[in-house]
């Protein structure tokens, strides 16, 4: 990277340049509205002199053909169906994760519980102590 130039979005993460899918599509869009080459758009945007093929991969996960330049707007493009349902089944599987851990976790409560009720019951024989409240009698 230059010394001179600096990136315009981004932050940097692991001595590199970390964009989220938002600034990339805006790099997408300056690039498809504008008249540059994608790595002079990627040049100034990021600081870097060569995009190695960035903005095609972005292109490709946007699902944008680059015969639609100056066409494309941010309202008509969609995501693809298969990162939705991709999205569906994870948040599927995660849920279904935290059902196991918290049925996990209320398992290992019922056993505390009579541990400590077994406990109780050991304490109150063998000194001959009440540790219970006797709920029946007032005060």
């Amino acid at each position: 990277m230059d010394k001179k130039s600096k990136p315009k979005l981004g932050r940097w993460f692991n001595n590199g340049l970390y964009l989220s899918d938002d600034e990339k599509m805006i790099i997408v869009q300056d690039y498809l509205n504008g008249n540059e080459s994608k790595s002079a758009v990627y040049r100034r945007y990021t600081g870097y002199s060569e995009d190695h093929g960035a903005l095609n991969r972005w292109m490709k996960k946007f699902d944008i053909n680059e015969s639609s330049k100056k066409t494309t707007s941010f309202v008509t493009m969609s995501k693809p169906k298969k990162q939705v349902d991709s999205n569906i089944d994870f948040d599927k599987v995660r849920l279904e994760k935290r059902i196991a851990e918290l049925e996990k976790q209320l398992q290992t409560a019922e056993m505390k519980a009579i541990a400590f009720s077994t406990m109780v019951d050991i304490a109150e024989k063998e000194f001959n102590i009440p540790i219970r409240k006797k709920y029946s009698t007032k005060p």
